[in-house]
């Protein structure tokens, strides 16, 4: 397993912190002012972003394109609000952040609990500075996750095995799928 470091022994030097944290709040700002070019300007040339459906755009000018449409459209007069949770460095010149936020309409005083986006971000120090080159936005919607000895546990293992029994989907393909105890669902 691969240790990683916040150390300035690795070239991470103290202010890198900051100026990813003002990146983060300059593509909030970008975003709010609706100026798709300034929001580009985050980004390296060859970045991937993926936005909250799962929509993916490869490289600077498909995000600009793309915010475009979004803030002279149906995000219109929009905020970004958001925040760094966290920081980790990888290499001397690689981070990983991650970040929550929400898109404020216009119409809304306060945020949808139900629109707050966690991101997964990858930054990369150039000469011009910190830029995002990979990005990923996801919903939070937490679920909890049922304890194996659960019924809906048990439930999902009793179909399982009944697949396989009756030589259906993937699970037919493998014996190992009767798990022990699907034998009375």
């Amino acid at each position: 397993m691969t240790e990683y470091t916040t150390s300035t022994d690795q070239g991470v030097r103290p202010i890198d912190d900051q100026e990813l944290r003002a990146l983060f709040q300059r593509l909030c700002q970008a975003w709010t002012n609706g100026d798709a070019a300034a929001y580009g300007d985050c980004f390296t040339a060859d970045c991937d972003y993926v936005s909250f459906d799962g929509t993916r755009a490869h490289g600077r000018e498909d995000v600009v394109e793309s915010h475009d449409k979004l803030f002279r459209g149906v995000l219109f007069g929009s905020a970004l609000v958001g925040e760094v949770e966290s920081i980790r460095y990888i290499a001397d010149n690689v981070a990983v952040l991650h970040g929550s936020g929400s898109v404020l309409v216009a119409w809304r005083s306060q945020l949808p609990k139900r629109r707050v986006t966690r991101n997964t971000v990858v930054a990369v120090r150039r000469p011009e500075g910190w830029r995002f080159t990979a990005i990923h936005n996801g919903r939070v919607r937490p679920v909890q996750i049922p304890e194996p000895d659960s019924l809906p546990a048990r439930f999902a293992r009793g179909l399982v095995g009944l697949a396989a029994r009756a030589g259906v989907g993937w699970a037919a393909k493998d014996a190992s799928r009767q798990s022990p105890g699907s034998e009375g669902l």
